[in-house]
């Protein structure tokens, strides 16, 4: 029964969440029905044998109910699993005791069997693992010393029947409850793997805003610096670039955080993750200047109409990416180029991303800023998982170098971020 119970309150409902299924409210309202007829049962007769005491018998069972249909949003931070599932097996054992010693035996009926199988399944499947064996003997104890004091006050064979019910019952339960928690502890594995992969990829998305960025702030710089002697009136607009590209890192960097923090709620509103989609290649490369304002010439978007709008996520996130890490090393590795192409066509094979330049690779950023070396290969890894493929070259018509990425319409796995 506990089962039922515990699992129902498990993940689901909240806000931003699916809800419960019908069907398992249905069971779980059964289930609790259930148990509340068992206990009315014990009620029933302790009342028809005229027992002496009840306190014995009712104050265990109500303790146990207690700790079974305690609501979990409601439960104090002491009533742990551990407590749930001792303090009721202690109580049983002690009016067992206390039965013995007064020689009664009073009504033995399915509530206090089924209460403490409910334990049972808590305590096995819940508890903390240095808890879990204790609780669980606990309460298998108590569950099979129930009709000890029929054994001594009144002996009988079919007694040796009903032990042997009970052990075999809290078996099956114990069984059922060590192969639930491995289903949580596997489910747990899952998830704090699925997180982690998404903040990995998260991660690397902020590297690549940022590393954009700033290489476009460093490239701005060096060009600011020259041209405060010589041409002091044409700084503003360089400055202005240089401000709006520490904005967009710094918008990045918000965003990305805000996913990256360690929560157990949901991640946010949607905007609180970097854009990478066709519609951010337009602003991307419109905010690019591969020669920092000198000669006001910028980089050229050519967007074939034929390119569907609704292309998958995943596919648009890696088209952004290539253009991204192209203008970037273009930044790092050819500062001197004068023309920089970016063209975004709709092929047989799918959405081709082509970004091409002119330099010569006489005008570098200094080692320090150039990078390792690993933005293609990632770039490389993402594209591929897709089923798409990727190179960087040197042109054939011309000085420069041009990065070519053909992406499938329909991608062949699905990549978080």
């Amino acid at each position: 029964m506990n089962l039922v119970l515990d699992t129902m309150a498990s993940p689901g409902g909240g806000p931003g969440r699916p809800g419960r299924p019908a069907r398992a409210g249905c069971v779980r309202v059964g289930g609790v029905v259930a148990l509340l007829l068992a206990c009315g049962s014990d009620v029933l007769l302790l009342t028809a044998e005229d027992t002496a005491h009840l306190w014995p018998h009712l104050l265990p069972l109500a303790v146990g109910l207690a700790a079974v249909l305690w609501p979990e949003h409601r439960r104090p931070d002491w009533l742990t699993p551990q407590v749930r599932a001792g303090v009721p097996a202690l109580a049983v054992l002690a009016s067992v005791v206390v039965l013995l010693l007064m020689r009664e035996t009073g009504g033995f009926g399915p509530g206090q069997p089924a209460v403490l199988l409910c334990l049972l399944v808590v305590a096995v499947r819940t508890c903390p693992p240095g808890w879990a064996p204790a609780c669980g003997l606990l309460d298998g104890l108590a569950l099979v010393v129930l009709p000890l004091p029929y054994f001594v006050v009144e002996p009988g064979d079919s007694l040796i029947g009903v032990a042997l019910l009970l052990v075999l019952l809290a078996g099956i339960a114990a069984a059922v409850a060590a192969y639930l928690r491995t289903l949580d502890n596997r489910r747990t594995q899952v998830v704090t793997e699925t997180r982690r992969a998404e903040r990995l990829a998260m991660a690397a998305d902020l590297h690549d805003f940022v590393a954009h960025h700033v290489t476009g702030i460093l490239v701005q710089t060096q060009v600011a610096r020259m041209m405060a002697a010589s041409q002091p009136e044409r700084l503003d607009p360089v400055l202005a670039g240089i401000e709006r590209a520490a904005t967009e890192a710094l918008a990045s960097m918000r965003r990305t955080v805000g996913v990256l923090r360690d929560h157990e709620e949901e991640t946010g509103p949607a905007d609180r993750r970097p854009v990478g989609d066709l519609a951010g290649v337009d602003d991307l490369v419109r905010g690019f200047d591969g020669v920092g304002g000198v000669d006001g010439r910028r980089a050229v978007l050519r967007h074939d109409p034929a390119v569907p709008d609704d292309l998958p996520h995943e596919v648009q996130a890696a088209a952004f990416r290539v253009v991204q890490e192209a203008l970037t090393n273009v930044r790092r590795h050819a500062a001197d180029a004068t023309e920089v192409t970016v063209d975004l066509r709709h092929g047989r094979d799918g959405l081709e991303v082509v970004v091409r330049d002119d330099g010569r690779g006489a005008a570098r950023l200094p080692d320090a800023a150039r990078g390792g070396g690993f933005g293609l290969v990632g770039l490389t890894e993402r594209v591929t998982a897709l089923g798409g493929r990727i190179q960087a070259r040197p042109r054939a018509d011309g000085p420069g170098w041009e990065v070519v990425a053909v992406l499938p319409s329909a991608p062949r796995s699905r990549l978080p971020g």
